[in-house]
C-alpha cells in the first residue's frame, strides 16, 4: 500500500528562476506569488524569476521566496486531489509543512517567515558565529567533537539530516576548530558553510524571543494532516503546541534524519520533495539505505517534474 510524505526544503534550496514556468503555466500558481507581493508590499515574484540573486540570497528574502514557490507548487497538487499521509519541512520548509496541513495559513505565515529571516540574520554579529558541514562520520562521534569543543566556545549540532552528513553551528573559532579534529577523526570532508548566520544554535535564542512577540499575532488551526516538528523528530499532537515549537526551533537542532526514521518506521513509502531543489530527496534516499527499505521519491520543482508526478499518479 501507498503512504506519502510530502516534504518541503529550507534555505540553501533558492535559486534564481524558481517557481517561474510553474506560474507561466498555472494561474493558480501565479496568484501564490501575487498574494506574496501583496502580502510583502515588495516583488518578491520578480525576485524569484530573475533575481538579481545577491537580494534573493538576503536572508528576510530567501525564506518568504521559498515559502511561495513551494506553496505555488503544491497549490496544483493539492487541485489534482493528490494527499499527503504526513508532512515536514527542514527548518524553514515546517512553515510550509504547517500551511499544508492547515495550521498556518498562506498570507500571515509569509510575513512572518520574512520577520524571521530579519531577527535570524539580525542578532548575531558578522563574522562572530559560522556553520561547517561534517561528511562522512557518524553521529556519535560528530557528537564527541561537540563536547570536546564546547569547553572552548559555543558549538551545537544545527541539522542531523542524513547518515554521514551534519551541519554544525556556533562561535567562528569553535567551529573552525571542530572541523579540523572532524579530519583528523577521518571525515571525508568538514567545510566551513557560506551562511550569514549560525542558525540553529543558542546564539540565535534573542530571534526565537523576537518571533514570539510576531506569534501572538498569528493564529493556529486544526491540524488537518499529520506533521512532525524539527525539533523533537516526532509528531506534533497538540496545536497548541505549534508556537512553541517554532520559537525554538531557531535556536535548536534540526532533527531531519529522526523525522526520516519516524516515517520510514510508520510504513512511509513515497516522498515527495515540494519547492526548489532535489536536496531533501538525497537525505531521503540515504536515510532509506540505512534501512535497508526501498522508497519512492519525487521532487517537484518545475513544469516537467509537476507533469511527471501528476500523470503517475491519475
Amino acid at each position: 500500500m501507498r503512504k506519502m510524505a510530502f516534504i518541503f526544503p529550507g534555505q540553501g534550496a533558492q535559486y534564481v528562476g524558481m517557481g517561474k514556468d510553474i506560474a507561466l503555466n498555472y494561474k493558480q500558481s501565479e496568484e501564490i506569488f501575487d498574494i506574496a507581493n501583496e502580502i510583502l508590499r515588495n516583488d518578491i515574484k520578480s525576485l524569484c524569476f530573475e533575481g538579481p540573486e545577491d537580494e534573493l540570497m538576503k536572508t528576510e528574502n530567501t525564506q518568504p521566496a521559498i515559502l511561495a514557490t513551494s506553496i505555488a507548487i503544491l497549490k496544483i497538487i493539492e487541485e489534482s486531489g493528490i494527499k499527503a499521509d504526513v508532512t515536514a519541512g527542514l527548518s524553514l520548509g515546517e512553515y510550509a509543512a504547517l500551511v499544508y496541513s492547515g495550521v498556518l495559513d498562506f498570507k500571515e505565515t509569509v510575513e512572518l517567515v520574512r520577520k524571521r529571516g530579519k531577527y535570524m540574520q539580525e542578532v548575531v554579529p558578522q563574522g562572530k558565529g559560522a556553520m561547517a558541514a561534517i561528511l562522512g562520520l557518524d553521529r556519535e562521534i560528530v557528537n564527541t567533537i561537540i563536547e570536546e569543543c564546547s569547553v572552548k566556545g559555543v558549538i551545537e549540532g544545527a541539522n542531523y539530516n542524513c547518515p554521514g552528513q551534519i551541519v554544525l553551528s556556533g562561535e567562528t573559532e569553535t567551529i573552525k576548530l571542530a572541523c579540523d579534529i572532524a579530519k583528523d577523526k577521518g571525515a571525508k570532508r568538514a567545510v566551513i558553510l557560506p551562511v550569514s548566520a549560525p542558525f540553529h544554535c543558542s546564539l540565535l535564542k534573542p530571534a526565537g524571543e523576537m518571533l514570539k512577540k510576531e506569534l501572538e499575532n498569528i493564529s493556529i488551526s486544526d491540524i488537518n494532516v499529520d506533521i512532525i516538528s524539527n525539533v523533537t523528530g516526532n509528531y506534533i499532537d497538540n496545536k497548541d503546541k505549534v508556537k512553541e515549537l517554532l520559537i525554538n526551533q531557531v535556536s535548536n537542532s534540526v532533527l531531519w534524519e529522526d523525522t526520516i526514521d519516524l516515517m520510514i518506521k510508520d510504513g512511509i513509502n513515497t516522498f515527495v520533495e515540494i519547492g526548489p531543489g532535489k536536496t531533501l530527496t538525497a537525505f531521503v534516499k540515504k536515510t532509506a539505505k540505512k534501512h535497508g527499505v526501498k522508497v519512492e521519491s519525487f521532487n517537484i520543482e518545475n513544469v516537467d517534474s509537476l507533469k511527471e508526478f501528476l500523470n503517475t499518479f491519475k
